[in-house]
């Protein structure tokens, strides 16, 4: 479907506001018998559109009729009582259409109203400064012509998206168009960079239509600021020409530093400066070299520019030509004893001087002469010229050194005599001639030995030390020279010279001397750990006491050595009684061996051999020196006697006589005392059969276990039990627990019938004996004579009878017997009818 032409658009855009301007005057014409109406009675058109207006009456038969308007027209269309007319590219901000008939006679009108409205097609904000100087105001204009009308219209100015200021122009007259909004604004530093717009809005929708709204271009500003100060200008005020200086112009405050142009130049030779921004402050530094066209005053001028304005520096800067001065030897290398002329020159104005003695004018050179000698070697001339410019004198300067050839000279300053060297560090041997050419220098042994490394770092050895000579050659003849190397180390102590070990001989007569090695001769003591202070020295007559360890010191200038030295002192055999006693019991178990310890260095070997009687020949086993010396065998029997004991080392022998005996711990066996023994029970009270052997005799005693023994004279059963038997003597003791029985005659104490009282023929009845006794008793009975079929129990404790008759009854008799005796007892049975 295509789209609507624009004329139509507006046509509707006017009816619309018609409509809702033209409900007005539907009350006036329906007051009217006979009316003319005009629709749309108000309408609002966008200027240059179109509208469609209808003139009709009521009038029955109206006369004639018509529409008067000053716009253009595109159309007619006519009826009875209406007539509709187009108008078209309608501009004038407000017209006012007159729509009549004559009806009757008379004439009946209806006006009606038609304005127009434009967008704000144009915004147009006024363009800003170039620049604009921080804190001072600027004017934002705001135009936007030909939109209307004035009263819809709202304008705004803007800082990017923050309004600065609205305006609206309600109540502004109907036919004013377009409008323009003014605003000083004071410039600032975050405005720099920022854009500026104006935005116009035509609300037309409490009259039906929309919200037009449109945006001028945004501007940017840009914003600066330059203090009035000057740059500051740094610069030689003197510049030698084909000589670089920097130079350096600064400035602060400046805003956008960035945005600064900067101008430096000397005299027309401008200068391509680098710049260095820091915060609001800048620095341009160059390096200007001068020309000999610029001799003379110049000027050295920075200008910085921001925001078309500037600020300029100029120094005043001299260029002047100065060169360097000439210092000529007619011969640089002359042999001792030859004339040397020495000459110093400089530019035509240049005063010049040499070794301290000026020319006679500026221009002219200075001159002397000398005979060439070895003091002369190395000699330095100085010549010095100096230039008055700008009323400030410079000056510059020139040397030479004069070399004289000479034979070779060893000084002992620079070859010694006499070297002397610690051992060890890394030295540099050095043996310096002096000559020009400069000398070589040779070393050597006179002997054609080892050459020493002269000039070179290496360690320093013993090996090194002896007597050199020393010859320096060069072109002009040669030196010799004897020296002598002496390498100092410190002290050692070695097992040659100072053994680690030493043995004297008790009584005889020695010293403590040790030798040590070491450069120079080192001095060596000795003194016994323990005693500081105490030094030993000189011959000694030998003691025991003099064995022991000594610290021996060697000491020299380049340090000391300590050694300790064990002393032993050797001597013969000696016993002492605490250590191998004369007289020694040997006890039977306890596997204690003799022990005879005897004194002497080296420890001496000891032999202990019996002499008469049963001990004659027998060797006696020794206990063993020491806890690392295997033991012999421990004997079970040693006959006792007399032992010769012979120790014996390298410086003699001792003999020495032991008394030896043997004894033995108690011991109790069945033998000596069993384990059960009996008593019998009325014999007189006796001990314990117990005894022990043992040498000495031990003593027995025992005693029962739990509740004691009560004394009595005769034996009670109650004295059966257990008892513990305790043999005693100086080695020891030996128990042994004994179970006694108390063994007593027979006793029938028990003899029963049953049933008791009798029996009848034919009836069973039992005899019951019961007898105490220890050993138990054997049980015995005697029946009456002819009582048959008696029974008996296996231990004829109970005797039975069956089927009783008169022959049974009589009198029963029970026998208890044992070794000790028999008991016996009678019960009478009656056998009734």
């Amino acid at each position: 479907m295509p789209a609507p032409s624009p004329g139509l658009h507006r046509a509707l855009l006017g009816l619309w506001a018609a409509l809702s301007l033209g409900l007005l005057g539907f009350s006036a014409i329906a007051q009217e018998p006979f009316w003319a109406d005009l629709q749309p009675r108000v309408a609002l058109v966008e200027r240059g559109g179109s509208l469609w207006l209808n003139c009709s009456t009521n009038c029955p038969r109206p006369e004639r009729g018509g529409l008067e308007t000053s716009l253009r027209r595109n159309g007619t269309q006519r009826g009875l009582r209406w007539l509709a007319r187009q108008l078209v590219d309608i501009r004038e901000p407000e017209t006012q259409p007159v729509c009549f008939f004559r009806c009757a006679r008379r004439t009946l009108q209806a006006r009606g109203l038609i304005r127009t409205f434009q967008r704000p097609d144009r915004v147009e904000l006024v363009p800003l400064p170039a620049w604009q100087p921080v804190g001072e105001n600027f004017t934002l204009s705001c135009r936007v012509p030909g939109a209307g009308p004035r009263g819809s219209l709202t304008l705004t100015l803007l800082r990017g998206a923050q309004e600065l200021i609205r305006r609206s122009f309600f109540g502004e007259p109907p036919r004013a168009r377009g409008a323009v909004l003014t605003a000083t604004v004071l410039a600032r530093r975050e405005d720099h960079g920022a854009n500026f717009s104006c935005r116009a809005e035509l609300d037309l929708r409490p009259h039906g239509l929309g919200l037009f709204e449109n945006s001028s271009a945004p501007r940017e500003l840009r914003t600066f600021a330059l203090p009035p100060d000057s740059p500051r200008l740094a610069a030689p005020r003197l510049l030698e020409v084909d000589s670089e200086r920097p130079v350096s112009c600064a400035m602060d405050g400046l805003f956008p530093a960035s945005e600064a142009g900067v101008y430096l130049a000397l005299g027309d030779q401008r200068l391509s400066p680098d710049i260095t921004l820091e915060g609001d402050a800048f620095m341009a530094t160059a390096t200007t070299t001068a020309s000999a066209e610029q001799e003379g005053a110049r000027q050295l001028v920075c200008n910085v520019t921001l925001g078309g304005e500037s600020r300029e520096s100029r120094e005043n800067v001299t260029v002047y030509s100065f060169p360097e001065p000439l210092l000529t030897l007619s011969e640089p290398n002359a042999p001792e004893g030859k004339t040397v002329t020495v000459t110093c020159t400089a530019g035509p104005r240049a005063l010049v001087t040499l070794d301290g003695i000026p020319a006679a004018v500026p221009g002219q050179p200075a001159q002397l002469q000398l005979n060439a000698t070895e003091n002369d070697d190395r000699r330095g001339f100085f010549c010095d010229a100096t230039l008055e410019v700008d009323g400030e004198t410079l000056s510059k300067n020139e040397s030479a050194e004069l070399r004289v050839l000479y034979a070779p000279r060893l000084d002992d300053s620079d070859c010694p005599r006499s070297w002397t060297w610690p051992e060890g560090p890394e030295q540099t041997l050095r043996c310096e001639a002096r000559g020009n050419p400069e000398p070589s220098v040779h070393c050597a042994r006179p002997d054609g030995g080892s050459v020493l490394a002269l000039g070179l770092l290496g360690p320093v050895t013993r090996a090194l030390a002896g007597t050199y000579r020393c010859t320096a050659t060069n072109a002009q003849g040669e030196a010799v020279k004897d020296v002598t190397l002496t390498v100092e180390y410190a002290p050692a102590l070695d097992s040659v010279g100072c053994p680690e070990r030493i043995t004297w001989l008790e009584g005889t007569e020695a010293s403590l001397s040790c030798v040590a090695h070491g450069v120079p001769p080192p001095n060596v003591s000795c003194m016994r750990s323990g005693e500081a202070g105490i030094i030993i020295e000189g011959l000694l007559h030998v003691a025991r006491e003099h064995a022991g360890t000594y610290r021996c010191e060697a000491t020299n200038a380049r340090g000391s050595a300590a050694k300790n030295v064990a002393v032993t002192v050797e001597y013969g055999p000696s016993f002492e009684e605490l250590s191998c006693p004369s007289n020694w019991t040997w006890v039977e178990g306890s596997g204690r061996l003799f022990s005879c310890e005897v004194d002497g260095k080296p420890e001496p070997s000891v032999e202990c051999i019996g002499s008469g009687g049963t001990s004659e020949g027998v060797l006696l086993p020794l206990a063993p020196p020491g806890p690392s010396a295997r033991a012999p065998r421990i004997p079970s029997e040693l006959a006792p006697g007399t032992y010769i004991c012979n120790a014996t080392n390298r410086h003699g022998s001792m003999v020495k006589t032991v008394s030896v005996s043997a004894e033995s711990p108690p011991e109790m066996d069945d033998s000596t005392c069993p384990s059960h023994q009996t008593w019998l029970e009325g014999a007189e009270a006796a001990a314990l059969a117990c005894s022990a052997r043992g040498r000495p005799s031990p003593q027995v005693r025992c005693s029962r276990e739990g509740a004691p023994r009560p004394q009595r004279l005769r034996v009670s059963r109650e004295d059966a039990g257990s008892y513990r038997c305790l043999a005693t003597n100086p080695h020891g003791t030996d128990a042994r627990i004994v179970t006694v029985g108390v063994e007593y005659r027979p006793v029938v104490a028990e003899l029963a019938a049953s049933p008791p009282g009798g029996v009848r023929p034919g009836g069973n009845f039992t005899l019951t004996c019961r007898a105490e006794a220890w050993p138990p008793a054997q049980i015995s009975w005697r029946a009456p004579p002819g009582a048959l079929n008696i029974g008996l129990s296996s231990n004829n404790s109970t005797l039975s009878v069956a089927g009783a008759m008169g022959s049974h009854g009589g009198e029963y008799e029970c026998a208890a017997t044992n070794a000790h005796g028999r008991h016996t007892r009678r019960i009478t049975v009656r056998v009734t009818g």
